[in-house]
């Protein structure tokens, strides 16, 4: 820690958001040149803290200091200006424009407002650096959301930020990408830079940062040196109790002649090659993959998202003929995407229209919705997956991301579905909420809906699946069985390179390319 100045210092710092109080009273010095974790739970008012200091937020009451100057009027521009950069948990990218046109925006090298044309050569300088492999002329809209963070990371990089506020980064990278990106903290470390580093990942923490704060309520519980922290101590301060980590029991799975309720026959697309799958009726099924490996396009393919170009989706049985996400929902089947905000909730639309929304037919009786009856099934349900806050009014936008995914899993639970498919069900969410997650997966699985599962967490997809799927390049590899199996026979797994099939001597008639003369 390099500075005698604390880089940013808050004082009695509280913001309100309604009848929510997502700060109160909160106090924190960072030092210049340090990475400080910032840990909770979800509400817990991590991310409410690091947008005040980044200028997206401005509290009600209390003191800002940067570099020991206080700050009266701030923003986003202002914060910047004084090398303050954020990473929000929800991107902030101009889809239409490239790569390299994203990392730089509002930082292009201008004479007299003539644009330079250095933006590829600062670019695979940065890129140098970060080691991310991004085209520069790719537009951001055509890749995937992993691809996306990587954008971001890299945006407040060319900024030189002298503190940089990372909200979840690691969300969507692998492990290899995230050790990546632990590397470039360290460095950033060791150029006095400070890291604001948010997120779930508790080993994460105490194996890259020097100290850490633990908030619960909007308020700061202790800090601390991360190296006298524990996992298990940094969890109970963080839920006010002990917590059980473990993986829950799983049902016992169905018998293996028992009819699939959902099932993929040889199915070909723009990025699937001959995937065969089956699930029965309260088994769940793993995908584990690299990310790009086709997990989430096989998901949508079973959904009827995408199209597919051959083979057969067969639902209870019956081979599916009017693939839509629509038709789906009307069959019972569900899907929880990976990205919960734009393409699984409508903001800022209330919780209660969030949860109806593919169900309203449900509460309408000639053509009138009754608002009693739908309020008293959707409050039911708030209250049995601990949606929090628990007004069925509240704005969703606001909500944190753990309380997200709830009304998430709420507004798919309230049409009973036969089968559900979960893409990264537990992304973004504390251990709080991905132990009541994981509980709520067994439980559907248990009243016997069949479940796919996709999750980037190895452990996860083995410990909550009867059995694994391996893929690898749009295609099934392999299967495994879940509970019990090793992550890194998995990994061995998914890295094995294909072998090539040995020539064969052509037959006589053929030439050597297969052909005929």
């Amino acid at each position: 820690m390099r500075g005698a100045t604390p880089a940013v210092t808050v004082r009695d710092l509280s913001v309100r958001f309604g009848s929510t109080q997502a700060l109160d009273s909160v106090s924190l010095s960072l030092a210049e040149g340090e990475v400080h974790g910032l840990v909770g739970e979800n509400g817990a008012g991590k991310s409410t803290l690091g947008k005040v200091i980044g200028g997206l937020y401005q509290p009600d009451s209390g003191e800002l200091e940067v570099f020991g100057r206080p700050v009266h009027r701030w923003d986003t521009r202002r914060a910047q200006d004084a090398g303050l950069v954020i990473i929000a948990q929800e991107l902030c990218l101009v889809p239409a424009l490239t790569v390299a046109e994203n990392v730089f925006l509002g930082r292009e090298s201008r004479t007299f407002g003539v644009l330079h044309a250095d933006l590829r050569a600062r670019y695979r300088k940065l890129e140098e650096l970060c080691g991310f492999g991004l085209p520069p002329d790719a537009p951001v809209e055509t890749l995937p959301i992993a691809d996306q963070q990587k954008v971001e990371i890299m945006r407040a990089l060319a900024r030189e930020a002298r503190v940089i506020v990372m909200d979840e980064p690691t969300s969507s990278l692998t492990a290899d990408e995230s050790e990546r990106l632990h590397e470039i903290m360290r460095w950033l470390r060791e150029r006095g830079t400070t890291v604001v580093y948010v997120t779930h990942f508790l080993d994460d923490v105490l194996g890259n940062c020097d100290r850490v704060t633990v908030m619960r309520d909007g308020r700061v519980i202790r800090t601390a040196q991360a190296a006298r922290e524990t996992k298990a101590g940094l969890v109970e301060a963080m839920l006010g109790e002990p917590v059980d980590m473990l993986l829950p029991d799983l049902p016992e799975a169905p018998p293996p002649e028992t009819e699939p309720v959902a099932e993929m026959r040889d199915v070909r697309g723009a990025a699937l090659r001959g995937v065969s799958l089956r699930v029965r009726p309260g088994e769940i099924v793993g995908l584990a993959g690299l990310v790009g490996s086709g997990r989430t396009e096989i998901a949508r393919a079973l959904f009827g998202g995408d199209r597919i170009e051959s083979g057969q989706v067969l639902f209870r049985g019956e081979p599916v003929t009017d693939a839509s996400p629509r038709a789906s929902i009307a069959r019972g089947m569900a899907m929880i995407p990976e990205d919960r905000r734009a393409q699984g909730l409508v903001l800022p639309r209330p919780v209660l229209e969030n949860v109806t929304l593919p169900h309203l037919g449900r509460f309408t009786r000639a053509g009138v919705l009754s608002r009693r009856t739908e309020r008293a099934a959707v409050r039911e349900l708030v209250e049995r997956l601990g949606v929090r806050p628990a007004a069925l009014d509240g704005d969703i936008s606001v909500y944190s991301g753990g309380n997200q995914q709830k009304v998430l899993f709420a507004k798919w639970l309230l049409g009973r579905p036969e089968f559900l498919i979960l893409d990264e069900p537990t992304r973004g969410v504390d251990v709080g909420a991905k132990s009541r997650i994981y509980q709520l997966i067994v439980e559907i699985a248990a009243a016997g809906t069949g479940i796919l599962l996709i999750s980037s967490e190895l452990e996860e997809v083995v410990g909550l699946s009867h059995r694994v799927h391996l893929v690898r390049g749009g295609a099934v590899v392999g299967e495994v069985a879940g509970p019990g199996t090793s992550v890194d026979e998995i990994l061995q797994r998914l890295f094995e390179v294909e072998q090539p099939q040995p020539r064969q001597s052509p037959t006589a008639g053929e030439t050597e390319t297969g052909g005929r003369p």
